[in-house]
């Protein structure tokens, strides 16, 4: 296979996935030594990127479990977030190839990334490339991020001195910012927003955050009336377009006032 993804990928292509392995790891760094600093022991962040390797999940569990959450919280976080994947495994399926060993290992390493860099590709050969290229470049480059990080977090000791602190919600609004790209997203968004917001004095960590899903709600889409939904006009409603149509004048006044 890897003979197959070196004839296959480009200078360019090769060029590309590299930048962003190289951005993914230095995220790896920065998630390692916010996991120690917040208290944990250093084999967590370790094997949270060896078994789920998936970032936007990690980084909320880690947040509400060092903020002294319910960990059966943070697992329910970090699965809906992860829900997405049910939908990247239709798209990408066809790339992962067939077996067992290989359909578990490329699963695992479907991610955002992965997946974009092969719906961009064209043709089969190509999108395999480019899939498991990225998805292994992003593995390790990744863990071995999470290490250096977690080392280095054990080293400095309190990571609000070199506000590392601020690096968590910075991570997860990095994530965020790219699907708020409609009206319907950003109304849901701030709904969840504030739901999280006024829960948190009252709730322990991690549930304001399965609550701001109600914000789902009010991103869905509004049912329109049964007349624009059938397509038969509704004879109330005026048509701008249209000019009224004259009155009649009352008994006594012409109409014309041109006339005598």
């Amino acid at each position: 296979m890897n003979r197959s993804i070196k004839r296959t990928l480009d200078q360019g292509l090769a060029r590309d996935i590299g930048l962003v392995c190289a951005a993914d790891g230095l995220v790896g760094v920065s998630f390692g030594a916010i996991a120690v600093g917040l208290g944990l022991p250093l084999w967590l962040p370790v094997l949270l990127s060896v078994v789920v390797f998936a970032g936007a999940s990690q980084f909320i569990f880690v947040g509400i479990v060092g903020a002294g959450g319910n960990p059966v919280a943070a697992v329910a976080a970090g699965l809906l977030v992860n829900a997405r994947h049910l939908p990247f495994g239709f798209v990408v399926g066809d790339v992962v190839g067939a077996g067992l060993p290989r359909r578990l290992a490329g699963s695992h390493l479907m991610v955002d990334e992965t997946v974009a860099f092969t719906l961009a590709q064209d043709g089969p050969g190509r999108r395999r490339a480019a899939y498991w290229a990225c998805g292994l470049g992003l593995f390790a480059c990744w863990n071995l991020g999470v290490v250096a990080g977690a080392f280095g977090g054990r080293a400095m000791g309190d990571p609000d001195t070199f506000g590392l602190d601020a690096a968590f919600p910075a991570v997860l609004l990095a994530l965020l910012l790219p699907s708020l790209d409609n009206t319907a997203t950003r109304r849901a968004a701030s709904a969840g927003a504030a739901i999280a917001l006024a829960a948190t004095p009252f709730l322990p960590a991690g549930l304001p955050v399965l609550l701001a899903l109600a914000g789902v709600a009010v991103g869905l889409p509004r049912r329109r009336p049964a007349a624009a939904a059938t397509g038969v006009p509704d004879p109330s409603a005026a048509d701008p377009g249209v000019a009224d149509p004259p009155t009649a004048a009352p008994a006594g006044h012409p109409t014309d006032r041109t006339s005598p």
